[in-house]
């Protein structure tokens, strides 16, 4: 499911506009995308060295970027441009690993690179980025904001008044976008007042991997699915983003933030809308995200009255992930005490006419059992079992697995082969990403950086998703200070804290098994 490729060269202007809108992929063919310039600011810091620089490179390396092309890094460190190019060829080396790195095409990428040394709160350093940028304008021209959402205002106040956001300039936002509905209200209105709306895209990675994609194509390019997503058909819906890392090396942010923050009100909320809209009029940016924001707005508040039967937040102590012993949060962080959640989990529900009364269980956590990222739809059982008390008939389940391999397994009810009497036993029809396909295909920034230079919004956050996202959150954080809420404790290595398991069984359910 890859926005970058067409069935054929004779496809008529239509077809080639939905299928760029709907990022389907056709054959392994990459279209390559006009020429561009892309300033990454943070071009120094981890996400640019782990992920868009070898993205950007992977993307080059088949040929999707143009030669005419210029990536330019922007940061305070003072670099020429050698000492900068050693910095991101040993990340690369580090963080991507060697199996494709080719030395050949890592110098033809290297042509197109530049830097330049920018401390975004001074005046006097903008004119430094504007000579390496195309001074007849005729690039598309893509500001990556790779820093700090403190810094997003300044950035875009320097690059107005420097006068380098041209009309064909956009900007890229990186989450998180603020700390709450007013502080994403400000940075909204400084980004706005450069850059329309049209022209920011406001990121999450998570929106490009190939089976969340996928979301859009199972419910409504099959039609035995479609038909039972609903309550008449669903029992409940589990989204879990669970890390086996620990908060160590984001601990100045993270304990500012914590769980809430940093991972439902975008990655497991927009998870939640494209598991939950209703079909949209196409693919393009502006239906799917009408639909998106509509289940945002049809969110049940949770608020002091209910907070506590709805959310359970915990903090990891000293245990085992993957048989190695690991420290406890405040350990991990540095600090003598803490009441930020390494954990999170919300019973939701969406009040409206398909899902009224579905419980939606969101959960993520950070030095869980496993790395894992994955929706379970679990179905109502049969009404009626026709084979009798001793014989347990499951209910199906769609797991759809985002990481750490990517697949859609539906688990069925199939008859044991064999004489000496009737057994049931669940069993998958597996979709395995890595069996059904050989090729290589481009991760989630790989995809989402090409989007932004072709303009197409799909995958990107509007506005009014960000701000009714923290609203709702801001609920939940209001109602977690009124009751005083503590965190619950849960050992590294577990699935988190007991009392997630109780808040299920309220509600007559169980966790699903990893499958």
């Amino acid at each position: 499911m890859d926005n970058h490729t067409v069935t054929s060269a004779d496809l008529n202007d239509h077809t080639k506009k939905n299928q760029t809108d709907a990022g389907l992929e056709a054959n392994s063919t990459f279209v390559p995308v006009d020429p561009f310039e892309i300033v990454v600011f943070g071009g120094t810091g981890d996400l640019a060295r782990r992920k868009l620089i070898p993205s950007l490179y992977h993307r080059f390396c088949d040929g999707q970027i143009p030669k005419q092309s210029r990536i330019i890094g922007a940061s305070r460190s003072v670099l020429n441009r050698d000492e900068y190019l050693s910095l991101i060829k040993e990340a690369y080396l580090e963080f991507a690993g060697h199996e494709n790195f080719v030395e050949s095409k890592w110098k033809s990428f290297c042509e197109l690179i530049d830097y330049a040394a920018v401390d975004v709160t001074k005046s006097s350093d903008w004119g430094s980025l504007g000579d390496k940028l195309d001074a007849t304008e005729t690039l598309i021209r893509v500001f990556y904001l790779a820093m700090p959402p403190a810094l997003f205002s300044d950035i875009c106040q320097g690059l107005a008044t420097a006068g380098l956001a041209h009309d064909k300039s956009r900007v890229v936002l990186e989450k998180p976008l603020g700390r709450d509905y007013k502080s994403a209200d400000e940075i909204n209105e400084a980004v706005g007042r450069v850059f329309s709306e049209k022209r920011i895209y406001r990121i999450d990675h998570f929106l490009g991997k190939e089976t969340v994609q996928n979301l859009l194509v199972l419910r409504f390019g099959n039609v035995l699915l479609e038909p039972l997503w609903d309550r008449d058909s669903i029992e409940h819906i589990e989204i879990t983003v669970a890390e086996d890392i620990g908060a160590g090396g984001r601990g100045a942010y993270y304990d500012k933030s914590g769980a809430l923050r940093d991972m439902v009100q975008n990655h497991l909320l927009q998870l939640l809308c494209l598991t939950m809209m209703e079909p949209p009029g196409s693919t393009h940016a502006d239906d799917l995200r009408l639909e998106k924001i509509k289940v945002l707005r049809a969110l049940a508040p949770i608020n002091s009255s209910n907070v506590k039967e709805k959310t359970v937040r915990g903090q990891y102590v000293k245990g085992k992930v993957g048989g190695q012993a690991v420290p406890d949060y405040l350990t991990d962080v540095d600090i003598e005490e803490s009441g930020a959640e390494t954990y999170v989990v919300i019973n939701a529900e969406v009040n409206n006419w398909r899902w009224s009364g579905v419980p939606i269980y969101m959960r993520t956590g950070k030095r869980m059992r496993a790395r894992r990222s994955e929706i379970i739809i679990q179905f109502k059982p049969v009404p009626h079992s026709i084979f009798g008390p001793s014989i347990k008939v499951n209910p199906n389940k769609l797991v759809i697995r985002l990481q750490p391999d990517e697949a859609v397994n539906l688990w069925m009810e199939i008859k044991e082969p064999g004489a000496g009497g009737l057994r049931l036993k669940s069993l998958p029809l597996n979709l395995s990403y890595a069996d059904n396909f050989t090729v290589r295909y481009p991760d989630a920034y790989e995809r989402l950086l090409m989007d932004v230079v072709r303009g197409n919004l799909s995958l990107f956050m509007r506005r009014d998703e960000v701000e009714a996202a923290w609203l709702w959150c801001d609920g939940i954080l209001q109602a977690w200070d009124e009751v005083e809420q503590n965190v619950s404790y849960y050992p590294a290595g577990s699935d988190g804290p007991e009392e997630s398991n109780r808040m299920l069984e309220r509600q007559g359910d169980t966790w699903s098994e990893s499958s």
